[in-house]
């Protein structure tokens, strides 16, 4: 006999009797869980800004880094860090990523570029040395790699083991990257038949390189918006099979520009994570602070882009984790997370090191040359608000230089100003022998010396443009000189005057403080036709810090960096004495009251 269903009454009788001694569940019958995707993980780890570092060293001090809140420095110090991680992480991926800022910033870069450029001896420069040893994948050209010319920038590329990127670099002919836009990094994920990951690294340098170094790359190069740059070429490596797309950026992301809006925005990170669809992560630099971990929504997609900024010069390592599945053969990141590491909790590799020494050490021998002695001890640490004799010792030299170059021609009856800033609030000539290093502790920028003539009127827009750096105090407030500027104002972008004699008022508003302004030495207001002749840096008159009126024709431009032009002075004088350039000229006041 057979049921129905087909199946014969033992059958039945067997199934039922199996249901009966099955054991009674209470609820409904369990399901099976369903089954939980593979996952892999990739560490992604930044540096930016390291700005010529490779020793935890302070070549002006002649002495181990140290600063109040006793961070290390060097990219000595970022390879013990990464190589640790990559021993944890062994036999899964690890990439290692630069944000620029790398060939410029110490004696040791300065040297190398300077004294014996790797252009003219075919020598290794010191953080080539140092970066192929901690196997880099890729590095983005910050601004600051075109401070010494294209040539010694191809040389330094050249000698990488790894990939220089600048996407928004073009050729100022062609329209086409004069650089590497992007790489595609297949890695592996895991052991033996592990799956692989295609991650697309996509470099964008800075567009104020056209300002900041437009003697080096005028006519030649041309920098695009970078968040136009990211449209174009995100699509464009997903195309490609990027399963993962991370930029490496040298651009802070308060979306603001140190400079006017002829040109593209100076820090816009945020706006790029914002428009942009399609990108995971941005490491980036340039504003040189610390950033550990910071999300940003796309407009777009909603997807959460992960950013960070590993401060400066070797201090912070960025590290990025993520968390990835596969499925129908498409990659999806599930997490990810960041964190910065500090420098300072790990020894110096020594791998490094012994890359590095033999230059190291010759820089510190050339640092440490006296070139004259000092009568009295100078400092700059009032210089931001007092007329100090060591400010004016840079004026100085760039007045002489500047009005002998011109006494020839038709600028030679214009009376020579000059413009300099306080760069550094340590900067100290001992009294007694004065070294190189203190020199350069003076001037710590690789400035070119420039002139272009300017009015009165044009000289006064200027100086109440620099006064903004001060914070408006009311005559009978009290007065503290760690918070007299306003901390928006880096002191880079406040400049001192020579050869007018003026006073600040900072009880006034921005844009009134300049209650007097004389010709030196007399009380003859200036008038706003007269015309004058201002020795100034390349940094400034090519339009850094915006300061108006200044971005002109130069009258004098002999390409000359003015810490060598220092130096000089003092060896050609032997003695460095406030008598023969101290001259003070200018001062703050409330009410016409004197601050200090």
């Amino acid at each position: 006999m057979t049921s129905s269903s087909g199946a014969s009454r033992r059958q039945v009788l067997a199934v039922a009797a199996a249901a009966a001694t099955a054991p009674l569940l209470a609820g409904a019958p369990a399901e099976a869980k369903p089954k939980q995707p593979k996952t892999w993980d990739l560490t992604i780890l930044g540096t930016s800004d390291t700005h010529g570092n490779v020793y935890n060293w302070d070549y002006y001090k002649d002495a181990e880094f140290d600063d109040s809140k006793h961070n290390d420095v060097g990219v000595a110090k970022l390879a013990t860090l990464v190589n640790q991680i990559r021993a944890e992480r062994k036999g899964r991926a690890t990439l290692v990523l630069d944000a620029g800022d790398t060939i410029q910033g110490t004696p040791l870069a300065t040297y190398y570029a300077k004294q014996e450029p790797i252009t003219s001896t075919g020598e290794t420069h010191p953080m080539a040395r140092a970066m192929n040893i901690l196997k880099y994948d890729a590095v983005t050209l910050g601004n600051h790699e075109f401070n010494y010319g294209l040539p010694l920038l191809a040389t330094w590329i050249e000698q990488l083991g790894f990939p220089a990127l600048a996407a928004n670099a073009l050729n100022a002919k062609t329209g086409k990257p004069a650089f590497l836009p992007y790489v595609i990094k297949e890695v592996k994920l895991g052991g033996h038949g592990a799956p692989k990951l295609r991650v697309g690294i996509l470099g964008l340098t800075n567009p104020g390189v056209a300002i900041w170094d437009k003697g080096n790359v005028e006519g030649r190069l041309v920098f695009a918006d970078m968040v136009a740059t990211a449209a174009k070429w995100v699509p464009e490596m997903r195309r490609r099979g990027a399963d993962l797309v991370v930029i490496s950026a040298h651009g802070g992301d308060s979306g603001t520009s140190s400079y006017g809006p002829e040109l593209p925005n100076e820090n816009p990170t945020a706006l790029i994570a914002e428009q942009v669809p399609g990108i995971d992560a941005i490491l980036f630099g340039h504003a040189h602070n610390e950033v550990p971990e910071k999300f940003v929504t796309n407009l777009t997609t909603g997807e959460r882009v992960l950013t960070s900024e590993p401060s400066k010069w070797g201090q912070r390592l960025t590290r990025m984790d993520f968390t990835l599945t596969r499925e129908k053969g498409r990659w999806t990141v599930t997490a990810k997370s960041a964190t910065t590491l500090n420098t300072n909790t790990v020894v110096e590799d020594p791998a490094v090191l012994a890359a590095v020494r033999g230059q190291h050490t010759k820089t510190v021998e050339y640092v440490n040359r006296v070139v004259a002695r000092s009568s009295v001890e100078l400092s700059a640490a009032e210089s931001r608000y007092k007329d100090t004799p060591i400010l004016d010792f840079i004026n100085h030299v760039q007045t002489e230089v500047v009005t002998e170059a011109l006494a020839a021609g038709e600028y030679a009856g214009l009376p020579v100003l000059s413009i300099a800033a306080p760069f550094s609030r340590t900067a100290v000539f001992p009294q007694g022998d004065v070294r190189i290093r203190d020199v350069a502790g003076l001037y710590v920028y690789d400035n070119t010396l420039e002139a272009v003539v300017l009015t009165g009127a044009e000289v006064k827009a200027y100086l109440e443009y620099s006064a903004k750096y001060f914070v408006t105090l009311p005559a009978g407030a009290p007065v503290n000189p760690e918070t007299i500027s306003d901390p928006a104002v880096p002191d880079y972008n406040y400049d001192v005057f020579s050869g007018v004699d003026y006073d600040i008022d900072i009880a006034k508003p921005v844009g009134q403080r300049i209650t007097r302004l004389v010709l030196a030495g007399t009380d003859t207001p200036v008038a706003a036709d007269a015309r004058f002749v201002v020795a100034v840096n390349n940094y400034r008159r090519s339009g850094g810090g915006n300061f108006p009126g200044i971005v002109k024709t130069q009258v004098y431009n002999a390409q000359q960096e003015i810490r060598q032009l220092l130096i000089d002075w003092a060896q050609a004088k032997g003695v460095i004495d406030p008598a023969d350039f101290f001259v003070p000229n200018w001062k703050l006041v409330r009410d016409g009251v004197p601050v200090f």
